[in-house]
């Protein structure tokens, strides 16, 4: 499993130390399982209250620069409230399967406050929901660390999972 490459693209700076302690926490843990990158791309500022058309221009600025840090190879799974949901042993073998079946590289995004492009969405081979609520981005991140973590320990066959 050593062989897999874990990429967490966020929009967006973690500001609270706690996100940043718990997501070097489970960055640190999964060391023992793949090989994993954290990738920070800068926010566009906008004002609270936005048209449809400047809301869609700030989520292709952000857009861009995430499809910037996604290589050809990536197989991309886009976070978002409309995405497939699944329960964490499905999830676990799908990163399996991922790894096995020659997609080693795997790319996770979490978008900013507005969501994912639709030129992300389109660049994504899958999507991942967590549910219909809404999560700030920061805890977006930890959320999916802990995830991909209780993943790799059901693939492993440890009881982290219970």
């Amino acid at each position: 499993m050593n062989n897999v490459h874990i990429k967490v693209i966020g929009v967006g700076k973690i500001k609270e130390k706690y996100f940043t302690a718990g997501i070097a926490e489970y960055q640190k843990r999964l060391r023992a399982f793949a090989k994993v990158d954290l990738v920070q791309v800068r926010d566009e500022k906008a004002p609270e209250s936005l048209s449809a058309a400047e809301m869609e221009q700030v989520k292709a600025v952000e857009g861009a620069r995430i499809l910037e840090k996604i290589k050809d190879s990536d197989w991309v799974i886009a976070l978002a409230i409309e995405g497939k949901q699944r329960d964490s042993e499905v999830f676990a073998k799908e990163i399996a399967d991922l790894g096995t079946y020659g997609h080693p590289d795997i790319t996770f995004v979490i978008g900013g406050s507005l969501g994912l492009s639709p030129a992300v969405m389109q660049r994504a081979n899958d999507t991942l929901s967590f549910g219909k609520l809404t999560l700030p981005h920061q805890l977006m991140r930890l959320v999916l660390m802990e995830q991909i973590y209780r993943a790799f320990m059901i693939n492993a066959g440890r009881p982290y999972h219970k």
